[in-house]
């Protein structure tokens, strides 16, 4: 099927779709002249998503609406993942798709290294005791102590963007930084060593902390599983910045309810929100933050520009887009 075409500026409609940000209220200060409206729900999204030719979502997109949308040509999605577009009936539908990839970079990579201060810095044990009015005393045991990260081996599963910042970052506090590709061949350059995905097990023994920054794929979902947490040392931390998928939720829990790892630091879960019964919230030595790894001032600016960018792209007829998936 052949590619829909995006009408001219002052004929197209574009759909912002998001429950928190603020995209509307950003793209309006641009004065682009372009007719755009704002959902924050699922059924809103559903009742106009045929008055778009053009779509910003992520977690509200649902694959049933290429049918309910006739003048839809391109979606930019908001996230930088894309599991949740389904790509081929997009592109039979001759509906493009680009990713926000690169839009949360720094956001992310930032927010992995301070999981791994706070676990190294015992910051959530602090809180509680602060919380508590207790003043710890000084520690005896000293595998029981704060610890420094220099001189440490940090895993990082996935070396894109966020992956290869967080090896930057990571480097400036002294650790050594072996990063897992599919690929090793190419992109690791701020990485000490690049190993390829099949030898994940092997250097999972030298890691104390071990970074999951991979996009969710078919060969990603439960990568993380109970021979990876056995490869791990027990004195050694996860900290998940992917996508919950990517970790096999119920290893994890008897990894850290046995102590085969020292903790453990998740900004994604497979199911969100995490439901309230759910055995994660009662586990001391995991730390949770509720999917706010990119959250950031400038993430609705980032998108827009991603957008702006996409869009003139496609009205010169140029078939290339800024991180094109479809």
């Amino acid at each position: 099927m052949t590619t829909r075409t995006l009408p001219a500026k002052d004929k197209m409609a574009i759909c912002f779709a998001h429950p928190a940000y603020r995209m509307q209220e950003r793209f309006a200060l641009r004065g682009t002249g372009i007719g755009h409206f704002e959902v924050h729900n699922l059924a809103d999204l559903q009742a106009r998503v045929g008055e778009a030719d053009v779509v910003v979502v992520s977690g509200l997109w649902r694959n049933e609406f290429i049918q309910a949308a006739p003048r839809l040509a391109f979606i930019q999605s908001i996230s930088a993942g894309t599991d949740q577009y389904g790509k081929d009936a997009l592109k039979a539908a001759g509906v493009r798709l680009a990713s926000a990839q690169g839009s949360n970079e720094r956001a992310v990579a930032e927010h992995a290294i301070a999981l791994i201060l706070a676990l190294a810095r015992k910051i959530p044990m602090a809180r509680d005791d602060q919380a508590a009015r207790k003043w710890r005393g000084l520690i005896s045991e000293i595998s029981q102590r704060e610890d420094e990260l220099g001189g440490k081996t940090l895993v990082i599963v996935g070396m894109g963007r966020i992956g290869s910042r967080l090896a930057t970052l990571a480097r400036a506090f002294d650790m050594r930084v072996i990063a897992v590709k599919r690929d090793p061949s190419r992109g690791g350059e701020a990485a000490d060593a690049v190993v390829a995905q099949d030898r994940m097990l092997e250097v999972l023994a030298e890691a104390d902390f071990v970074a999951l920054t991979c996009p969710l794929t078919p060969e990603t979902e439960n990568l993380f599983d109970a021979k990876a947490f056995a490869a791990m040392k027990p004195l050694a931390y996860l900290v998940n910045v992917a996508r919950g998928p990517v970790v096999n939720q119920e290893a994890l829990v008897e990894a850290l309810e046995q102590g085969r790892i020292a903790g453990a630091a998740l900004d994604c879960v497979r199911e969100e929100p995490l439901p309230v019964s759910a055995p994660l919230w009662h586990i001391d030595n995991l730390l949770i933050t509720p999917h706010t790894a990119g959250e950031t001032r400038k993430y609705e600016d980032n998108v827009i520009d991603l957008l702006m960018e996409n869009l003139e792209r496609q009205w010169r007829g140029d078939t290339n887009l800024k991180n094109g998936i479809v």
